[in-house]
């Protein structure tokens, strides 16, 4: 790891708003950094399959939180939101993580666009995403009861990515086996915690940044 040590923010504790798929990532970034002063809520890693659902679980956590906090950010990217998190974001002056996909903090921005340009039909896995396979894919897509929705679900894709956090070859094999049971090609990225921990560090060491309008969740 790298990176300042992390003094007291200006005006306060900084909270970090984020999906749960980066949980333990998140806290291993903060911690590693001394950035004791940041505190990480995170949402349900589910709302992934609900994407529509993202901008305003993010902005009902942002408002509760806007009198406890001097700074506050989200640790999402767009994750398929069409930009209405953006809008969200711009509307209560809070920053987030760059990138359209969560994948992005791990790989960075360029080498996730060669990812896409070489196979555009790419599932990828991450550490948290093979541990919970089966709930958040498997289950989520009804494939345990309904095999035949494979090919409807996935159909499109042709490779699978495994993005590896941490050096553990228990988890590509079965990264290498999710990848088998959709009928997928499989790749292993090793990416580590460094591009997440340079964006993260940026995005709670700035200026104070406070909500334009703490009024309750849709009083616009």
């Amino acid at each position: 790891m790298h990176g300042p040590t992390g003094a007291a923010a200006p005006g306060g504790r900084t909270l970090v708003v984020a999906c749960g798929a980066l949980a333990r990532e998140l806290l291993q970034v903060v911690e590693a950094n001394g950035l004791d002063h940041v505190d990480v809520e995170c949402l349900p890693a589910s709302l992934h399959n609900t994407p529509e659902a993202i901008p305003d679980a993010v902005e009902a956590r942002l408002r509760a939180a806007a009198d406890r906090y001097g700074r506050l950010f989200v640790g999402y990217a767009d994750c398929g939101t069409g930009g209405r998190l953006d809008a969200v974001c711009a509307e209560l002056g809070v920053e987030r993580l760059p990138g359209d996909h969560c994948y992005e903090f791990l790989t960075g921005s360029t080498a996730f666009a060669e990812l896409h340009a070489a196979e555009l039909g790419t599932f990828f896995l991450t550490d948290y995403l093979v541990k919970h396979f089966d709930r958040l894919v498997v289950k989520a897509f009804w494939l345990d009861s309904h095999p035949e929705l494979l090919g409807q679900v996935f159909g499109h894709y042709h490779r699978l990515v495994y993005l590896s956090q941490v050096d553990d070859p228990a988890l590509v094999d079965r990264a290498r086996a999710a990848a088998d049971r959709l009928g997928l090609a499989f790749e292993h990225r090793p990416t580590g915690l460094d591009n997440l921990e340079a964006d993260l560090l940026v995005g709670v060491g700035g200026v104070p940044v406070h909500l334009s309008d703490p009024s309750p969740t849709g009083a616009h």
